[in-house]
């Protein structure tokens, strides 16, 4: 019970409870936007370390609430080839930073990342069919800026939103895309032994106002409403390129 206790004496617990509440919300609506939400605010009570454990761990808690609808309507050959770019890439991300301008480069991709933002407002698509090679350059890119800048999600969504997909098929491809990097940043911090079990515990205490989220933000979604999901989507990219700029510190994806 020592491992529980320590969970349920985490500093700010209440407030952080809320939030991923509110995260929940965005995640089972849009299908990402969780570490976006959370670790401004989480990295207050908790190292950036803890917080990112918390943030991949009530992911895994929640799986069976996001993922087996994801899994029956997403494209699982075209996610598979995306996760696994960034998977490994992630790692080349993280090694840039050694001899890269990390603001620079931050800089650089909120603008890329702008542009692209824009032209999908103003309607612009496209049409064409992303093979293979396209889907693990697009999913390299991802792993790349996540491991520089924590903007591992946008890159993605944001490929998704570009294409012909309905809501629910973009919605679904995300879930088991950012599933998917849950493997493999679980395995990472594992190898590295950074999870104990006080961070198991107050993952799975962070999980239940995370899954009454969940359930809010899925009960809200609606395929038909395509308009509406786009523009949630739309306004969670933006918040990530905001709150990714070097003014603000590190990024969250």
């Amino acid at each position: 019970m020592s491992a529980l206790d320590g969970a349920l004496a985490t500093p700010g617990l209440a407030l952080l409870a809320i939030v991923f509440v509110v995260a929940g919300v965005v995640r089972g609506f849009s299908g990402f936007g969780t570490a976006l939400i959370f670790m401004p605010v989480g990295t207050i009570f908790l190292t950036v370390p803890q917080a990112i454990i918390a943030v991949t761990l009530t992911g895994v808690a929640t799986w069976g609430l996001l993922v087996p609808p994801a899994w029956r309507a997403g494209d699982k050959g075209e996610v598979g080839v995306l996760a696994v770019g960034a998977i490994v890439t992630a790692p080349l991300g993280v090694w840039f930073l050694t001899w890269l301008d990390p603001d620079l480069l931050r800089w650089l991709v909120a603008g890329a990342a702008t542009l692209t933002l824009i032209a999908l407002i103003s309607g612009w698509r496209y049409r064409g069919k992303v093979g293979w090679p396209g889907l693990a350059g697009v999913g390299s890119a991802a792993g790349i800026l996540g491991g520089t800048t924590g903007l591992t999600g946008p890159p993605v969504i944001l490929f998704y939103l570009a294409g012909a997909n309905g809501a629910a098929r973009v919605r679904a491809n995300t879930i088991l895309f950012l599933a998917a990097l849950d493997i493999g940043i679980i395995a990472n911090l594992l190898f590295q032994s950074l999870v104990g079990w006080g961070d198991v515990m107050r993952a799975l205490v962070l999980a239940v106002p995370y899954a009454i989220g969940i359930m809010l933000g899925q009960k809200a979604f609606d395929p038909a409403r395509e308009r509406a999901y786009r523009a949630v989507a739309y306004a969670v990219i933006a918040l990530a390129i905001v709150t990714g700029l070097p003014v603000f510190g590190s990024g969250a994806g």
